[in-house]
């Protein structure tokens, strides 16, 4: 039975015009009024749309139980400062934050990541005349002395040797310049503008692209990739929470020891990574990661003082995760929007049959139920609804017809589509006639049987 019906359902498809006028004489069985009605149809279809005027909504949300924020920190000893949210790469505070400056060591997190991506940890380094002959803070290596990739890397993480980063560069690349392409290209990938590598360890340089630097805003960013997007970010984190670290060369001749000297490891609880710098351009320069509860927040700061203000890096890192972990917290901002019946003009679909108009239910492409979002205290989310006016047929099946958008702080958050639960065709002859005939004959086979 059932293959005898799809027989007749793509015989009609084909030829239903043929079939329609053959059969005209076997149709004293079906009422002329089923012929009426469907000209009627066909001739008067429907040419206005219910959905005529602008369908856009705004919700406002607030976070709940919203207290008054405290004022945003002030008398930070950085030229440039930002805290990020490390989950979204929101910026929620910053001071010159675009600002270009040099770098210096903390440029040695984005070395540490690239070799960690395009490296292995058990291979063998040589070291080159280059890298032997790097000025300090260094390892003390001598050229044609071997080592371990790991070895290399936390001596580049916890002390900042500058020549454990050329040599890491040029068995990674080949030279300094190309691992310096190689940076730069990252840096694109990871969505940076302001950012140009020169050298692997953030000693001060310049090439034809320009001089070695940054902004606060981008050296976040990286990070961000360090320890929440990249493939290796559980190696880089590892390292990077070191304490202590001893290694000997491959052929055990020489034995070193390192110190982490991110001194922030023990500052504060939930404390996870981080990077100094200085040279006497860029000035002290940090970028830190904390990670509490469910929040992550990273600072970065560039020209955070000059000798004798060593310390100013760790004052304005505090005070800034401070500010973080008291005033911002996740708050489920999900909006539920009710599913709306839209007719859609000269359209006819399975579900509604030829002889009423035809329709649509909205619904939301996504299988969401919640949306956690980082928010300030007193701070609003907005919800924008949107629907798209005058629709005709035909119409596809998830076909988008409106947005839901999410806006924080003036930016778009997201955007989740409003689509079409069914599929709506064109009222034509042809797809009416089909539909007669398909009935009739399946009321033919009906009786029949």
């Amino acid at each position: 039975m059932k293959n005898k019906v799809e027989e007749i359902r793509r015989f009609i498809s084909r030829s239903a015009y043929v079939l329609l006028y053959k059969t005209l004489a076997a149709f004293h069985e079906v009422p002329v009024i089923t012929f009426v009605m469907v000209l009627g149809l066909i001739a008067g279809s429907v040419t206005g749309v219910e959905l005529a005027e602008c369908s856009e909504r705004i919700h406002t949300l607030e976070v709940v139980n919203a207290e008054n924020a405290e004022e945003e920190p002030t008398e930070l000893h950085a030229q440039s400062a930002v805290l990020m949210d490390a989950d979204s790469g929101r910026i929620l505070f910053e001071k010159n934050g675009s600002e270009i400056r040099p770098m210096a060591s903390t440029t040695k997190i984005m070395t540490c990541i690239l070799a960690l991506e395009y490296g292995n940890l058990e291979e063998k380094v040589t070291v080159s005349k280059e890298a032997a002959k790097q000025p300090k803070v260094r390892l003390g290596m001598r050229e044609g002395q071997r080592f371990e990739l790991r070895d290399l890397l936390n001596s580049l993480m916890l002390e900042s040797h500058n020549d454990s980063a050329v040599a890491i560069a040029e068995h990674i690349s080949g030279s300094v310049e190309s691992f310096a392409d190689l940076m730069n290209r990252k840096a694109k990938s990871i969505g940076l503008h302001h950012t140009h590598f020169v050298t692997p360890n953030g000693l001060d340089g310049e090439n034809e692209g320009g001089a070695h630097q940054t902004t606060a805003e981008d050296l976040a960013a990286i990070m961000k990739y360090c320890i929440w997007n990249s493939p290796k970010r559980d190696l880089f984190l590892e390292i990077t929470e070191t304490n202590e670290y001893q290694f000997s060369d491959l052929d055990g001749v020489s034995h070193y020891q390192c110190h982490n000297h991110n001194a922030f490891l023990q500052m504060m609880d939930g404390a996870i990574s981080g990077k100094t710098g200085f040279t006497s351009k860029a000035g002290y320069c940090y970028v830190g990661a904390l990670k509490r509860e469910n929040r992550c927040y990273i600072v970065a700061l560039l020209g955070c003082g000059w000798p004798n203000h060593k310390n100013y890096k760790w004052e304005d890192t505090r005070k800034l995760m401070e500010y973080g972990l008291k005033n911002y917290s996740y708050q489920n901002v999900w909006k539920e929007i009710p599913t709306k019946q839209v007719k859609i003009a000269d359209g006819v679909s399975k579900e509604d049959g030829i002889y009423s108009d035809a329709y649509v239910y909205t619904m939301l492409k996504t299988e969401e139920k919640a949306m956690e979002v980082l928010m300030k205290k007193g701070e609003k989310m907005n919800v924008r609804v949107t629907m798209q006016n005058d629709l005709k047929a035909p119409v596809r099946k998830y076909q988008q017809i409106g947005t839901v958008r999410y806006e924080l702080g003036g930016k778009t958050w997201k955007v989740i589509p409003i689509v079409s639960d069914r599929t709506v065709l064109v009222r034509t002859f042809r797809v009416c006639a089909e539909a007669v005939l398909e009935k009739w004959m399946l009321n033919i086979i009906n009786i029949n049987d």
